[in-house]
């Protein structure tokens, strides 16, 4: 008897070229093993990253409408994850948290991988009004695992990181607002705090008993590609869903995102996730994930 290939509920935005949202995060599940269940908040002719682009953003009830079709099928109570990222408004997020909701229902371990996209260093916040408090009064709530950037778990927080430790006792506080602090876990990505080395770039996982961290040689790309976040919450989560431990699955999917960035030309505003399909799996370089808490 074979077993059930795991189902992940992943809403997130869709365009027609480039690589963000669930076009950067379906094929790294496949890939991995995992059966992605896409619903689009948006579909766009291609990303914001190239400027002007072209398509519709779908409303709260459109959405809902394509959940409530999956309901219908039995595909809810079969999933084992939901994973969400940039977010239209907070309607569309209270629909992701119903679905949340639903899911575990069935299946009460199942996962919620948050990424709560709000902006980054040198962009600032480019999320509409009311999202970030969304995030941080409902999302965070419910999130079994979130992957914020340094940017964004400074504004989740309140605070500003000037050392690895500093992060860690951030993130332990935080840690209890999520759904089962005992078992959830917060990855911050591209922290570069005044104590690690200049030249590096660093992804620190905090659990409510342990810390990690993951450090790669910095890769000063400009402008960075788009959808970078998304392929890492992906990834992270694939890895977790085959049963890795948290150490082994974040520096997972940090090897894979660095094997992805180092293979970007200057200019690109994509990540090559065909053309380095077999980094998404089985990353050539790997860095290790070190305890440090």
């Amino acid at each position: 008897m074979t077993t059930p290939t795991p189902l992940v509920l992943t809403i997130q935005s869709h365009v027609a070229y480039g690589h963000v949202g669930n076009d950067a995060a379906m094929l790294p599940l496949q890939l991995l093993g995992i059966e992605p269940v896409a619903v689009h908040t948006v579909q766009f002719s291609n990303h914001t990253g190239y400027g002007e682009f072209k398509g519709q953003v779908f409303t709260p009830a459109h959405i809902t409408d394509v959940i409530d079709g999956l309901r219908a099928r039995g595909v809810l109570a079969r999933c084992t994850a939901v994973l969400s990222g940039y977010l239209g408004d907070a309607g569309v997020g209270e629909v992701i948290l119903d679905a949340v909701n639903e899911v575990r229902a069935a299946n009460p371990k199942a996962h919620y991988l948050c990424d709560p996209v709000m902006g980054d260093v040198g962009r600032g916040i480019f999320v509409r009004p009311g999202i970030p408090d969304f995030l941080k009064k409902r999302a965070l709530t419910h999130a079994s695992v979130i992957t914020p950037n340094q940017y964004e778990f400074e504004m989740l927080c309140g605070q500003s990181l000037d050392k690895v430790e500093t992060a860690i006792q951030a993130a332990r506080g935080m840690l209890a607002l999520m759904h089962d602090p005992q078992s959830a876990l917060i990855v911050i990505t591209s922290l570069r705090t005044t104590d690690l080395p200049a030249n590096s770039l660093a992804t620190l996982a905090v659990t409510a008993g342990n810390a990690w961290l993951v450090q790669t040689p910095f890769i000063d790309l400009q402008p960075l590609p788009n959808g970078m976040g998304d392929v890492f919450s992906s990834v992270l989560l694939g890895h977790m869903l085959q049963g890795k431990a948290v150490p082994q699955a974040v520096a997972g999917a940090v090897s894979t995102l660095y094997a992805l960035v180092s293979h970007t030309e200057s200019g690109q505003r994509d990540l090559p996730l065909v053309a380095c399909r077999s980094e998404l799996a089985h990353p050539q370089v790997e860095f290790a994930a070190h305890l440090c808490a």
